[in-house]
């Protein structure tokens, strides 16, 4: 094992954090939080959140009837997520049907 110079904490911490994957949980967990938030309690039950790809939210819905209705509120839960987790940076909602857990 090669000696050097001693590393700040700081920096040990993120490179384990990175590592194990503890902050892509952490902000999975808050963009959970606030999509149950942004939807309402009836809404989110029958969803759940996907992946945030070019600033797209994917959000998988248990039917069509729910993917209808989350596109006439569409732009009133991406002002509550742009309020709720302004650094994901969330400019669109991507719905799919899908089976949910």
């Amino acid at each position: 094992m090669a000696r050097g110079r001693p590393q700040p904490i700081s920096e040990i911490l993120s490179q384990l954090l990175a590592k194990r994957g503890y902050a892509r949980e952490r902000t999975c967990a808050a963009l959970t939080s606030a999509w149950q938030a942004a939807a309402g309690e009836q809404i989110s039950t029958q969803s759940r959140v996907g992946e945030i790809k070019r600033g797209t939210l994917e959000v998988f819905v248990a039917n069509s009837l729910l993917l209808q209705e989350l596109t006439f509120q569409k732009q009133p839960i991406l002002n509550k997520l742009a309020e709720l987790v302004p650094d994901q940076k969330i400019k669109n909602l991507r719905f799919k049907v899908a089976a949910l857990d």
